[in-house]
């Protein structure tokens, strides 16, 4: 579940079972005085707030009872994270890595932060973002959490972070927004890669069983949902809790996957149309070329072959980013939607030029 081990590292945050939960509170707790001396205080750099941080308690009368635990069992496989409530009909908005282990002829509940709990059923997962959506019967309208806008969060606002760290339904936790748009790869189904694509940074304290969990702005707008955390190994191994660097999938790229996978069940990608591997550096020091993206094949008719672009052409930048790899494409198409442009610029016979493509849609 863990990317590979390095100085600092990314940790997606399911919670696999209640035990699991105990043993790692505990752990969390003894580690505490270690880490007590090395915080640092960050104070709010914006006007969102001038007290430098939100009513927390506002905050969580208002937006505690569109938040949700959310269970899974599958045979011997279980788990618990976070999820929200965005309709009153019943959709929930959660991680896909909290609920894959029972896609398959799991069960999925949910608790309320009033106690009362339900099975619910899974509408559709997109393992490229993380993203997932459940859906229970309602007899009446649930509470939800209004949707914010991630386009308009700035670096220093207060937040607060709603959720199930460590099984502990109704957490609630407060802290700044560290920074923006940072692209994180996080481990997904059958061993591949999804990116966060410009996910927001916090400092709020979250931990395994936040993931699918709220982060609001000071109104209790929901700006992100809490995926992933960065971490430290100690010397046993053993990964440790949070460390003041947390990251959360923005609302608005949830909100547009979410949408999708209520309509559809499935979300339908942009492509460019083309098949590309990276220029090996050694490879572009030998024949002179720069690096990028060597374009083994450009399909009639696509958007890359309208825009201009052919087979051997070297892309160098996509939307104004080096193209060193394929990630880039990745993050580039999961940012953006069908009829959405891209300028690119490209190598060809010793030139260089640019071009725009207009995004389409997968055949």
């Amino acid at each position: 579940m863990n990317a590979p081990q390095s100085p600092t590292w990314f940790q997606r945050l399911p919670l696999s079972t209640v035990i699991a939960a105990a043993v790692a509170l505990a752990l969390v707790a003894g580690l505490a005085g270690g880490w007590i001396g090395s915080l640092l205080t960050r104070p709010a750099t914006t006007a969102a707030a001038l007290s430098g941080s939100c009513n927390a308690t506002d905050v969580a009368r208002g937006v505690l009872p569109g938040v949700v635990t959310v269970s899974i069992r599958n045979g011997e496989a279980s788990g618990v994270g976070s999820g929200v409530i965005v309709r009153s009909e019943g959709y929930i908005m959660t991680n896909n890595h909290v609920i894959a282990a029972a896609a398959d002829g799991g069960t999925i509940d949910v608790l309320f932060s009033d106690g009362n709990s339900s099975e619910v059923e899974l509408v559709g997962r997109d393992p490229k973002s993380d993203l997932a959506v459940l859906k229970m019967s309602a007899d009446k309208p649930l509470p939800t959490v209004a949707l914010g806008k991630s386009a308009d969060v700035r670096v220093g606002q207060p937040v607060v972070a709603l959720g199930a760290p460590l099984g502990l339904s109704s957490t609630v936790t407060a802290g700044i927004v560290s920074a923006l748009g940072r692209n994180v790869p996080v481990p997904s189904d059958d061993d591949s890669t999804a990116i966060l694509v410009g996910a927001i940074q916090t400092d709020a304290s979250i931990n395994p069983g936040n993931s699918g969990g709220a982060l609001v702005d000071c109104s209790g707008k929901l700006i992100g949902i809490n995926t992933a955390i960065a971490t430290i190994p100690n010397d046993l191994q053993v990964a440790s809790g949070s460390v003041g660097i947390g990251f959360a999938v923005p609302i608005d790229l949830a909100a547009r996957i979410t949408d999708q996978l209520i309509e559809t069940g499935t979300v339908a990608y942009p492509f460019f149309g083309v098949n590309a591997v990276p220029v090996p550096p050694q490879a572009a020091e030998a024949f002179g070329v720069p690096n990028g993206l060597y374009l083994q094949a450009v399909l009639p008719g696509g958007p890359a072959a309208e825009a201009g672009l052919q087979p051997s052409d070297i892309v160098t930048l996509l939307d104004k980013q080096p193209a060193t790899s394929m990630a880039v494409l990745q993050e580039v198409t999961l940012a953006r939607k069908a009829g959405d442009t891209v300028k690119v610029t490209y190598y060809r016979d010793g030139k260089t030029s640019s071009t725009t493509i207009t995004l389409g849609t997968l055949p």
